[in-house]
């Protein structure tokens, strides 16, 4: 089971926590949406932020292990990160407004239909684009 882990750690880790923040999502969506009575727009919005914050702390500390500490690697990583998430973002909102305008279907599941994809989405950016530096680092320390 550990040689599985180690094989698959960043995976498990990224499964695991793209599920907490679906969680945080949904949960954020639901209540701005169906407590607070607020349009699918504006409850995406808030609850995008929110889940965006989430997994970017997740991401950076326990998936792919961010040995960037200096200001301006921070900012760089910050602004690549929330940069992919408006992008797959933008995209999600497309995908509720599909849902809930075009189709007239309930918001909340095109919610969750449109947090799949952002999910996906962003492992890809993150592993390609956002954090790959970040790897080859710590790879070359492990080799050394």
């Amino acid at each position: 089971m550990g040689n599985f882990f180690k094989k698959y750690r960043e995976t498990i880790l990224y499964l695991f926590f793209g599920g907490a923040t679906f969680v945080v999502s949904v949960v954020t969506y639901s209540l701005f949406s169906v407590f607070l009575h607020w349009g699918p727009t504006l409850s995406y919005i808030a609850s995008w932020f929110l889940a965006v914050l989430f997994a970017y702390l997740t991401n950076r500390i326990w998936v792919f292990r961010s040995q960037v500490f200096d200001f301006q690697g921070l900012v760089r990583e910050v602004w690549q990160f929330y940069l992919a998430r408006i992008v797959t973002g933008v995209i999600g909102w497309m995908i509720l407004m599909f849902g809930v305008h075009l189709l007239h279907q309930n918001d909340l599941l095109w919610n969750g239909i449109q947090n799949i994809f952002v999910i996906i989405s962003n492992y890809v950016l993150s592993k390609l684009y956002i954090f790959k530096e970040v790897e080859e680092v710590i790879e070359d320390r492990i080799n050394e």
